[in-house]
């Protein structure tokens, strides 16, 4: 199958270049690749993101909007056996296509779709999404079973970042959504059953996109970028806008602690942060912090995160001073952070992103190259991907029994603007720099969405 797209708009970026949707499911088997795949490398690459079916409004669309499409390659032994696109199903999908609706249970106004990030838990797949809809639950083939609130579980809404606890395989979570006048601690168990939740008590209604854990503690974020009923009672856009009167400030909260556990510390000046990389306890009580930090969010583009260039910053979290203290480690315009998911709340060293170059209203971000940040050296190593070429998020993949940090691959979806396709790249950390060890050709491209995961073949 092709990837036939929208009809390019000069007025909306994003329904322009690789932001816009695709239109058709794609299935392939065998996929051509260049160089040597590790054979260890067994699991599926999985990533999602917005894609309207029907002929988005130019005027309205924000890059946010949009039934989710998720995207899949299966990997095991040297091979790539299939490449996979497939919608989640919600409303827009059932009218615009006449698919048959999904069974499962509605949150508040949700209308199912689930768009920003794709994980396994305990076996099974699931789509996510914050503020509002439900999680999708998915078959190892990418199609949908049915909406899920996690067996009857969940309170409400959930989100599109929850943090594993390496050592448990519970998922903590923050949560919003738009009726709600505080902000819902969640924790799921590996059994993906809620088994701890916790009201926090916000003054406004935030957007709170994250959240980062440490040993003993969840990182709350209440930062000014608020829901907009005015936006939202006006048609479908993303109702929620910079609003930097409201204050910023982060929580910290034991895990599986109640709301009146929460330590509020203030920041000197407001900013937004989609993205944490991780969060570390200190001797001395504070919570150290590696984010990707934007000075605001629509503020002056409500269609998307492009309100200038981002830094990589250092948080120092004080509950006994109440204050942040933050430290600029890298002014590369970067997004989508991540590193060694066994090491999410434990100390580490190296930490991987894409370039993100935010340049303003009626212009698209611009995607490029990826980047690894050593952060006991203070430096930064850059991956080029290729002229014409752009990088999805990455994510680290280490590999069996390695004794280094850094002993394993980075696997990313990558667009080549000369063939309008994309592939997958498999890059050893360790040689960050040099050529990838591995393409996977896809017969189509990827458009730039949000999140994805590594999700290994279980091992029994």
């Amino acid at each position: 199958m092709t990837t036939a797209s929208h009809p390019p708009t000069a007025t909306n970026p994003y329904l322009a270049g690789n932001f816009a949707p695709i239109l058709e499911e794609t299935t392939a088997f065998d996929l051509r690749i260049s160089g040597s795949l590790p054979a260890e490398l067994d699991g599926r690459l999985l990533r999602i993101g917005p894609n309207p079916p029907g002929l988005a409004d130019p005027e309205r669309h924000h890059w946010f909007i949009g039934s989710g499409m998720t995207h899949g390659v299966r990997l095991r032994d040297g091979s790539a056996e299939w490449y996979r696109s497939r919608y989640v199903i919600d409303d827009e999908v059932v009218r615009a296509l006449g698919r048959a609706p999904l069974s499962g249970p509605h949150h508040g106004m949700g209308g199912g779709g689930a768009n920003t990030n794709v994980i396994g838990i305990g076996g099974r797949t699931f789509a996510i999404v914050e503020a509002g809809s439900l999680p999708v639950e998915l078959t190892d083939e990418l199609e949908c079973i049915a909406r899920n609130d996690f067996d009857g579980t969940l309170p409400g809404s959930f989100t599109a970042h929850p943090k594993v606890d390496p050592d448990t395989g519970d998922l903590h979570a923050v949560v919003y959504y738009w009726e709600w006048d505080y902000v819902q601690y969640v924790v799921v168990g590996a059994d993906a059953r809620v088994k701890h939740a916790a009201n926090i008590a916000v003054p406004g209604k935030p957007m709170t996109h994250d959240c980062a854990i440490s040993a003993s503690q969840v990182v709350v974020f209440d930062l000014p970028c608020t829901f907009d009923l005015e936006m939202a009672m006006s048609g479908p856009t993303l109702p929620y806008r910079w609003t930097p009167d409201y204050g910023a400030r982060v929580g910290l909260i034991p895990k599986f602690g109640s709301a009146d556990e929460v330590r509020w510390c203030e920041l000197d000046e407001p900013c937004y942060v989609y993205h944490p990389m991780n969060a570390v306890d200190q001797a001395d009580g504070t919570v150290v912090m590696e984010a990707v930090v934007h000075p605001s969010t629509f503020a002056d583009d409500l269609r998307g995160p492009n309100e200038g260039g981002t830094t990589f910053e250092r948080w120092t979290i004080d509950p006994k001073a109440g204050r942040v203290r933050r430290a600029v480690l890298d002014d590369t315009s970067q997004e989508f952070p991540r590193h060694h998911e066994g090491l999410i709340g434990k100390p580490y060293r190296y930490g991987y992103a894409a370039q993100f170059d935010s340049i303003g209203p009626n212009e698209s971000l611009r995607l490029g190259s990826l980047l690894k940040h050593d952060l006991a050296n203070g430096t930064t190593e850059r991956h080029e991907v290729g002229a014409g070429r752009a990088s999805n998020e990455a994510v680290f993949v280490p590999r069996l029994g390695a004794e280094t940090e850094d002993d394993g691959w980075v696997l990313a979806y990558v667009y080549d603007g000369a063939t309008d396709t994309s592939d997958i790249i498999v890059v050893d950390a360790q040689d960050f720099t040099g050529e990838p060890v591995a393409r996977v050709h896809l017969p189509v491209r990827v458009p730039f969405g949000f999140h994805g995961n590594w999700v290994p073949t279980a091992r029994v």
